[in-house]
């Protein structure tokens, strides 16, 4: 059983850089693919980017490309979202996701454990 609690959520203007956490329980963090998707209000719920759990091959879809980063730090079961250039369409509701097949996995059924979700809204 993996239990993630996300963090960092706020509101931010548009251009601003926010960081989100996602702390994870359990002692086999390491073997967990991470990933992040969010969802705005209206639409479906949709994958931003993953990390696999080692932490050597990342995958982000096009919309974040060059302004969001993910890291982990696997001796403190934490993963991170490094959102720069922040702009109103990200305004969502952002989730941390563990996979237990380890590597790049950018679909939420293979995602086994999900977090309670953080609210990122961007202004204009």
């Amino acid at each position: 059983q993996v239990q993630l609690v996300e963090s960092g959520g706020g509101l931010v203007q548009a251009g601003d850089s926010l960081t989100l956490s996602c702390a994870a329980s359990g002692r086999t963090f390491s073997s967990y693919a991470m990933g992040w998707f969010r969802q705005a209000p209206g639409k479906e719920r949709e994958f931003v980017v993953v990390i696999s759990g080692s932490g050597d091959s990342t995958y982000y879809v096009d919309s974040v490309k060059g302004r969001f980063t993910i890291s982990r730090d696997n001796a403190k079961n934490t993963v991170y979202l490094q959102m720069n250039s922040l702009k109103p369409e990200d305004t969502a509701i952002y989730y941390c996701a563990a996979s237990p097949y380890g590597g790049i996995v950018d679909t939420a059924h293979l995602y086994r454990y999900w977090g309670q979700g953080t609210q990122v809204t961007v202004s204009s």
